[in-house]
């Protein structure tokens, strides 16, 4: 109780003084945001963030759209000032031109680090850019086509346990729990060598999937509190007097939290730990994988150990990447596989044209279709990218500048003061929220049809004002898998994840909805029951042996 207390009275504290030091700010410190345009703040202590971060928010964040533009100003809690955009040329300078200045916010890096440890998610720096240059060559060309056999033999797997469950006729299947299992197997065996699934029926579920479901609700439900409290709490006393803090904290969440961050550094370490002394125990096995580099971890113990003494990981570094592309590969490339196949379910013309197209090609090649014929199948690569401009699994990324600079704009805006202007001052410290949904769907760059599922917009040519709105995002003009030094470095691995798993699936099965979900705006987006448990990710569907 006394921790408990104690923890009570710093927090109280803190809050006072931020709030205090909020006005103070917001009553004398005016600049060119106070000017734009946006929706009206709700109340001084959450502006309007209850609306932005509310999972159900899909219709506020349109009507912002359609109401105020790609420039748009938003009230946080206290009374804070918050850019929300996604005009092309102002998200250039942000994530490429200028991200050195508009950094990930150190709240958001804090956090990130306390549950992911010193992977990619959780530097910034030379760190970060000496951690993607070992990392680049797992993701050449070159290396995704030896990995295409390991993405057949899993998914094959799964195909043989949905036959199963389905060979007597129809069956509700729950595919997101299918899907997450196998997107953690992919990146398991791809990523570090280790097996956390064999997708049988008879499941018992690992420690660690269980970790990784529970920790996006667990940080959503904190998404405040890591976005404002969590930076400064952390500099109170040494590690072991917070982790007392947060083990006796009235906030469940928080305690949950603890408990998964523990399994996922546990288990990280452990797979290390393995490697590293079947390698020095001689294991000519884990030698060869080495020397061959079949998986991240093993490329980058290898790179690691021929990299100059300067320019090396120490140990926390390297298995620190392995919850990072865990985490990063898993929800993400689950989400995206599940929201295809409920946009298949939901038009059986599209799951029939796509179904020929990967049968035709696996006659073609007398069995599982070879890599260079497997990215390049049209339909195919049209849906997938259909999907990932309309449905993004993460909606936003979040940047702050480290000291006042000049963010210009794609086209001229006006002021609440009637002043029309082609850039914006932002001062240090701004949060600026980067809304990869809201250019993926933007009607001056996509047409008004741009909030439709139109997977034939990319079986012809681009149009003109796609191309010349010059997008900063690396992949097809999407801002999906993000822009810049901190883009996804995997966004090749994620799509061909997809496209092995779905020739297996729909070539199979034919599937239809067996009930109604939504899809809830979260850190990344996951299908639940309308009017069931808003904690439970779930995609009940109809399988059955296509014909």
């Amino acid at each position: 109780m006394g921790v408990a207390l104690i923890a009570t009275q710093y927090v109280a504290l803190y809050l006072v003084t931020y709030a205090l030091w909020k006005v103070l700010r917001q009553a004398f410190v005016k600049g060119d945001l106070d000017q734009l345009q946006g929706p009206p703040s709700e109340s001084y202590l959450k502006g309007v963030f209850s609306r932005v971060f509310d999972p159900d928010g899909w219709d506020f964040h349109r009507m912002m759209w359609e109401k105020y533009g790609p420039v748009i100003k938003l009230k946080g809690l206290f009374g804070d000032t918050v850019l929300y955009t996604y005009d092309p040329k102002a998200m250039h300078h942000i994530l490429v031109k200028d991200q050195n200045v508009f950094q990930p916010m150190d709240t958001i890096l804090t956090s990130t680090k306390y549950i992911f440890g010193n992977g990619l998610l959780g530097t910034t720096g030379n760190k970060h850019r000496r951690q993607r240059k070992q990392l680049n060559p797992v993701f050449s060309t070159s290396h995704m086509r030896e990995m295409v056999p390991m993405f057949y033999d899993i998914s094959h797997k799964l195909e043989n346990s949905l036959v199963n469950q389905v060979k007597n006729g129809v069956k509700e299947i729950d595919m997101v729990f299918w899907m997450g299992r196998t997107a953690l197997e992919l990146i398991g065996q791809a990523g570090f060598g280790h097996s956390f699934d064999d997708l049988s029926e008879d499941y018992g579920e690992h420690h660690y999937s269980s970790a990784l479901k529970g920790l996006v609700p667990a940080a959503s439900r904190l998404s405040v509190f890591r976005l404002y409290f969590l930076k400064p709490l952390s500099k109170l006393g040494p590690p072991s007097f917070r982790r007392k803090l947060v083990k006796f904290s009235p906030i469940k969440a928080l305690r949950e939290l603890l408990n998964i961050v523990d399994i996922l550094h546990e288990t990280s370490l452990e797979i290390y730990r393995s490697k590293k002394q079947a390698l020095l125990e001689g294991n000519h096995k884990v030698a060869e994988q080495l020397s061959r580099g079949k998986d991240i971890l093993s490329i980058l113990m290898k790179q690691n150990m021929e990299a100059p003494e300067d320019e090396q990981l120490d140990e926390e570094e390297i298995y620190g990447q392995i919850s990072s592309f865990t985490f990063a590969g898993m929800d993400t490339t689950s989400n995206a596989l599940s929201r295809t196949l409920w946009l298949l379910a939901r038009n059986e013309d599209v799951q029939a044209k796509l179904r020929n197209e990967i049968r035709d090609a696996m006659r073609k090649a007398g069995g599982d279709i070879p890599y260079d014929e497997l990215i390049s199948l049209p339909y195919m690569d049209a849906i997938c990218r259909e999907t990932l401009r309309l449905y993004a699994p993460v909606n936003i990324v979040i940047r702050q500048p480290t000291e006042d600079i000049v963010l210009p704009l794609s086209r001229p805006i006006t002021l609440t003061s009637g002043r029309t202007t082609s850039e914006i001052m932002i001062r240090k410290g701004t949060k600026c929220i980067i809304s990869l949904v809201g250019s993926n769907r933007n009607t001056e760059i996509w047409g008004p049809d741009a909030n439709e599922w139109k997977p034939e917009r990319w079986m012809q040519e681009m149009k003109e004002e796609i191309v010349s709105a010059k997008i900063p995002g690396i992949y097809s003009h999407l801002m999906t898998f993000g822009a810049g030094g901190r883009a996804c470095i995997g966004f090749k691995f994620s799509q061909l994840e997809i496209k092995a798993v779905l020739a297996i699936l729909v070539s199979r099965f034919e599937f239809s909805m067996a009930k109604e979900v939504a899809w809830q705006m979260t850190n990344v987006v996951v299908p639940v029951l309308k009017g069931g448990d808003p904690t439970k990710p779930t995609l009940p569907m109809m399988v059955s042996l296509a014909k």
